[in-house]
């Protein structure tokens, strides 16, 4: 390619036309002023701490499962059917997985033990990891 087939960068000639042209006979508004100003943000209360709840121990399976990795919730202490069940869709919209609640157990598909450890922690136990 020789310098004289380059296309020049500087500016060039207009387009000689201007599309908004036609926009000016329309007598439209210049700006809109008549939108309400965002109402100032509400201080963030500070959040307590929730109380400890005990020990929960967070495990990844994956035998008898078809290869498939589980992580798996167990441990619970004095919580009941329903708030178990409440958790685990907590965690299932947080991964963006299946799940369920067996055995007292809560199990979740795939390994996600850093999302179920962070929920269990707001929820108020103390998540460990055991197992591999």
């Amino acid at each position: 390619m020789s310098t004289n087939d380059k296309i020049s960068t500087e500016g060039g000639q207009s387009l000689g036309q201007n599309p908004f042209a036609s926009l000016s006979g329309l007598s439209l508004p210049s700006a809109n002023t008549a939108l309400p100003k965002p109402a100032p943000k509400a201080k963030a209360k500070p959040v307590q701490p929730a109380r400890n709840r005990g020990r929960v121990d967070i495990l990844r399976e994956k035998a008898g499962r078809g290869g498939k990795t589980v992580t798996v919730a167990t441990g619970f202490v004095g919580i009941g059917l329903p708030e178990k069940e409440q958790l685990a869709k907590k965690m299932q919209r947080a991964c963006g997985s299946g799940g369920t609640v067996k055995d007292g157990r809560i199990e979740i598909q795939g390994d996600k033990r850093d999302e179920v450890a962070r929920i269990l922690i707001e929820a108020g136990f103390q998540p460990v990891f055991a197992g591999g």
